[in-house]
């Protein structure tokens, strides 16, 4: 910012040893200013004007270092109004002599009354710079230069403000002033300090990370060239949240014969200390720990529900995500999950005795147990057959266990079974039962299968021929 300067200069110089005394203003100029200006209105309409007579008098003068400094500076000077006593010395002045700017070295003021002046100080490199200018004119001079070394200014920036656990914390102290080293008390959210980080104006900016949550403080203070400490108030806050604490609950545990039924996973009651949950995610593995599904629910209240088509042993995984980003800790829960065995079943439909000669509408209710699962089960049944055709044919009990094997949803079967006899003339016949089928629909719970079965006599003078039952069946299994 710069200063150029008013009026007029007339002044006499007379010379004693080194030491140049100036006895009168107002015969030499540097500048010319018509009517009467308010000094600060003068000086910001010059130093356009005059910049380069300005910067060829530091220059001769041999203060070229501090010309931008004084015109950085003076636009916001803030001047006083002083008298310079008699006898005053000065380092230097500019003035003007014969259309060019020239400077006059150790000078005194030796008029026969106090000089009226302003006064403001260019500050470079912890210089002072005291310019003297008289107010009857607007010659630029040099009084004294004086070290100081400035007070530090701290100044600390933390972002973010708000942070996840183990997110990066960045402590800027780049904007300190006058310092030659910085410290920084890191506070704990119990009151605790926790470390202390120096920092120097070259290497300004930090950064750190938290693995705990609650409010943690920086105290720093600067040091400037002398060590001491700034007095300013520099302190900044940042808040670590609170992770959500994940609270698992299924419907069943243990979950037996669950297979094929919902079982409802849910993280509802999950909390967040400092916020509220906004995300359940849930995966499940296998005993070998493969995935076998995921789940996301963004929509209260968190819960997924499950069918398992397969026994086994599972584990659950659930974590939930708080309005921050923070996750919680994963919960987990072992399921075994079971498939029903024990089962009621139906049979129904037509069955032949002899061939085509004894028609009947035969119906069974018995149980089924699934030795293994989907692989082999056992049946124990027994039901009547209803004879369509009348005398001689008679109505009839049966009864019969089988084992099947099952490849899918196909399966054969082989069991053994009893019936009463089909006419009056005929005894009670023990039989050998094979039957194949074919499961036309499976939902764990409830199984529809079609099947036929042969009935094949056992016994002295029993031949399949004459004694043999055939039977074309649906069967319910729930």
């Amino acid at each position: 910012m710069i200063l150029i300067v008013s009026v007029l200069v007339l002044f006499t110089i007379s010379s004693f040893a080194q030491t140049k005394k100036l006895e009168q203003i107002g015969r030499y100029t540097l500048v010319r200013i018509k009517g009467d200006v308010p000094t600060s209105e003068v000086m910001k309409i010059l130093v356009d004007r005059y910049a380069g007579d300005i910067k060829y008098g530091f220059d001769l003068a041999g203060y070229g270092d501090i010309y931008l400094a004084f015109m950085d500076q003076i636009r916001n000077a803030t001047f006083k109004e002083e008298e310079l006593p008699v006898g005053e010395k000065l380092m230097w002045m500019l003035f003007r002599s014969h259309g060019k700017v020239k400077v006059v070295e150790d000078l005194e003021w030796a008029g026969k009354k106090p000089l009226p002046v302003f006064t403001f100080k260019v500050e470079k490199d912890y210089k002072h710079y005291e310019i003297i200018i008289p107010r009857p004119c607007g010659n630029i001079s040099l009084r004294r230069v004086e070290k100081f070394i400035p007070d530090a200014v701290c100044d600390i920036q933390v972002s973010p403000v708000k942070a996840n656990i183990n997110d990066p914390i960045t402590v800027d102290m780049s904007a300190t002033q006058h310092a030659k080293s910085m410290e920084i008390d890191v506070i704990d959210p119990d009151g605790a300090k926790l470390t202390t980080k120096s920092l120097t104006p070259e290497s300004a900016k930090w950064q750190t990370k938290f693995d705990r949550p609650g409010e943690y403080a920086f105290k720093a203070k600067a040091l400037n060239m002398e060590g001491k400490a700034s007095s300013n108030p520099c302190e900044a806050k940042t808040y670590i949240n609170f992770p959500p604490v994940c609270k698992l609950w299924t419907s069943c545990l243990p979950c037996e014969d669950y297979v094929g039924r919902p079982i409802t996973l849910d993280v509802s009651n999950s909390t967040d200390p400092d916020g509220e949950v906004v995300k359940g995610d849930f995966e499940i593995t296998d005993e070998a720990g493969n995935i076998v599904a995921t789940y996301t629910d963004t929509e209260k209240p968190f819960a997924w529900e499950k069918i398992f088509d397969k026994p086994g042993m599972y584990t659950v995984t659930a974590v939930v995500t708080d309005d921050f980003g923070a996750m919680s800790q994963p919960a987990k829960l072992d399921l075994e999950v079971t498939q029903e065995r024990l089962h009621f079943l139906a049979d129904i439909g037509p069955l032949y005795a002899r061939g085509s000669h004894g028609p009947y509408a035969a119906a069974r209710l018995g149980l089924g147990y699934e030795i293994v699962p989907d692989i082999l089960d056992f049946i124990i049944e027994a039901g009547g057959g209803l004879a369509l055709k009348g005398e001689p044919w008679k109505s009839i009990f049966m009864a019969n266990v089988l084992v099947n094997a099952h490849a899918g949803p196909a399966f054969i079967g082989v069991g053994a079974g009893f019936a009463t006899k089909v006419k009056e003339e005929r005894n009670a016949d023990a039989v050998l039962i094979g039957n194949v089928g074919f499961d036309i629909f499976d939902n764990y719970t409830t199984k529809g299968s079609i099947f036929f079965e042969t009935h094949a006599p056992v016994g002295e003078g029993r031949t399949f021929s004459k004694h043999h039952k055939l039977l074309l069946g649906f069967r319910l299994m729930f």
